[in-house]
C-alpha cells in the first residue's frame, strides 16, 4: 500500500513538473523554465564562493544518496 502511494506521489510530481515546464515554454509566458532557474542558481555567488554551484551539487548528492543508493 505504501509503495503504491509513494509511486503515485512521484508520478504526480512528474506530471506537475511537466505541466509547469510546458506552461513556461509557451509564447509570452512569464514563468521561467527549469534551465533558466538552474542558470540563475549556478550564477549565485557570495564573494568569490560559488554558493549556487555548491548548493546544486549538494542537492544532487542528497537526491542520489536517498533515492538511488541501495
Amino acid at each position: 500500500m505504501m509503495r503504491t502511494l509513494a509511486i503515485g506521489g512521484f508520478l504526480a510530481s512528474l506530471v506537475l513538473f511537466a505541466a509547469v515546464e510546458w506552461a513556461a515554454r509557451r509564447e509570452g509566458s512569464r514563468i521561467p523554465t527549469l534551465s533558466d532557474v538552474c542558470a540563475y542558481v549556478m550564477r549565485y555567488e557570495v564573494g568569490s564562493v560559488p554558493v549556487g554551484r555548491i548548493g546544486l551539487f549538494g542537492f544532487w548528492w542528497w537526491l542520489g544518496w536517498h533515492f538511488l543508493a541501495r
